[in-house]
């Protein structure tokens, strides 16, 4: 019985055909495209307002050399917004709980980074490896250590995106379970229970949210040190 409760992060499978592709090509779908009106619908306006104001947050604190990648992270927030909450629907897969596709958006995203400060400004980039005013007996050990942490990043973003998506599915479906079995023995318990899980349900919208803005949060972070 344990097991089934994992068969929802299992990638689906139609007649041999992988449906993750389905998955990850929906929500382009599903975003209003721009016309040529001269008023755009609520919807757009709400939209365009969205991508302006997270735009204008995330990259306030970054260098104007860095505000190319403005269109890149942008779309990356307003796609994995979007996976994530779609994915909290009834019988939806949710891509981002896999830890092969989380890794593949963010060890390259990372590595880019890195590799902007070590071509534009490669003094400055290794000197994060070794904080001012370092005691000369420290300077090795600070700098493996500091080393492990650069290459721990990209590890770091992809499991934080998998494990808050897999756990709070996993407890939406664990307390959805118990609901259903106690409903014909105790009742009472069963309401108490759906009702919890309604509070876990609205938490794990924001999760979903929070999550995406997170995960290209960081990479801003990243970018911010490399230019």
């Amino acid at each position: 019985m344990a097991l089934n409760f994992f068969d929802q992060f299992m990638s689906p499978v139609y007649l041999g055909i992988p449906l993750i592709t389905l998955a990850l090509t929906l929500p382009w779908i599903l975003f209003p495209k721009s016309s040529t009106r001269w008023l755009k619908n609520r919807f757009m306006t709400l939209q365009d307002w969205f991508l302006a104001r997270f735009t204008q947050q995330m990259f306030q604190p970054v260098n104007p050399t860095g505000h190319k990648w403005a269109l890149l992270l942008a779309t990356l927030m307003t796609f994995l917004l979007a996976l994530n909450m779609l994915g909290l629907l009834p019988y939806t897969f949710t891509p981002t709980t896999q830890l092969s596709l989380n890794m593949a958006m963010a060890v390259p995203l990372w590595l880019s980074t890195v590799i902007i400060g070590m071509r534009n400004q490669p003094t400055l980039a290794l000197a994060h490896l070794l904080p001012e005013g370092t005691p000369v007996m420290l300077i090795p050990v600070l700098i493996v250590i500091e080393t492990i942490s650069l290459f721990i990043r990209p590890l770091a973003l992809g499991v934080r995106l998998t494990a808050n998506l897999t756990a709070g599915h996993l407890l939406i479906q664990l307390i959805a379970t118990a609901s259903f079995v106690l409903a014909p023995t105790m009742p009472a318990v069963a309401i108490s229970t759906t009702m919890l899980l309604l509070l876990l349900t609205l938490l794990e919208v924001a999760v979903a949210m929070i999550q995406a803005y997170v995960f290209v949060l960081l990479l801003s972070l990243y970018l911010q040190e490399n230019v």
